[in-house]
C-alpha cells in the first residue's frame, strides 16, 4: 500500500468549514501522481513515451467530516490491472489524524497516447514497471468491459 500525507489547509474546505469534495479528489490525484512517480513514471518519461493517465470514473464515498488543521493520509492500492497495463483500477482510503478512515474512492482509469489521443497499452520497461509489486486481497485482471460498467451515457441531441 502507498500512503502519502497532507496537511488539510483553509483552501481545501467548503462553506460547511470541513474538506470540500474538490479537495478530496486533487488530494487523490497528488496521490496517484507520487505513487506513479515512485514507480519511474516522472514527468520526462511519460513525455518520452508520448502518454498519459486518464480517469473514466471516481466513486467516492465519505464516511466522517475532515476539518482544517488536521493531517490526513491517503493510501493507494492496485485492485486491478489489464495484462497489457492499459487499464488500471485504484483504490484510496482517507485516514485522519487517529488513523480512522474517513473515506473511501474507487476510481478506474487507462493510459492514453498523447499523439492519436486513444487508449494505449504500456510496453516493455513501463509495463513491467506498472504490473510489478504485490497484489492486495480482491485484486483482479481486468477487460475493457469492466471499464464499462458503469457507463450509462445519455442519448445524443
Amino acid at each position: 500500500m502507498f500512503l502519502k500525507e497532507f496537511e488539510v489547509r483553509w483552501s481545501d474546505v467548503d462553506a460547511n468549514r470541513h474538506l470540500a469534495n474538490s479537495a478530496y479528489i486533487n488530494f487523490m490525484s497528488h496521490t496517484r501522481m507520487a505513487f506513479l512517480l515512485e514507480l519511474g513514471f516522472g514527468h520526462e518519461v511519460m513525455v518520452e513515451n508520448k502518454i498519459g493517465p486518464v480517469v473514466f470514473y471516481e466513486h467516492m464515498y465519505y464516511f466522517k467530516e475532515v476539518l482544517p488543521g488536521n493531517p490526513i493520509k491517503v493510501s493507494l492500492e492496485v485492485m486491478g490491472q489489464s495484462k497489457d497495463g492499459c487499464f488500471f483500477e485504484f483504490h484510496h482510503n482517507f485516514y485522519d489524524g487517529e488513523g480512522k478512515n474517513v473515506g473511501h474512492c474507487e476510481m478506474m482509469g487507462a493510459w492514453i497516447s498523447l499523439e492519436t489521443r486513444q487508449l494505449t497499452p504500456l510496453t516493455g520497461k513501463l509495463l513491467s514497471r506498472f504490473i510489478q509489486g504485490d497484489k492486495p486481497e480482491g485484486f483482479r485482471i481486468l477487460t475493457k468491459e469492466d471499464t464499462r460498467k458503469f457507463a450509462k451515457r445519455p442519448k445524443d441531441l
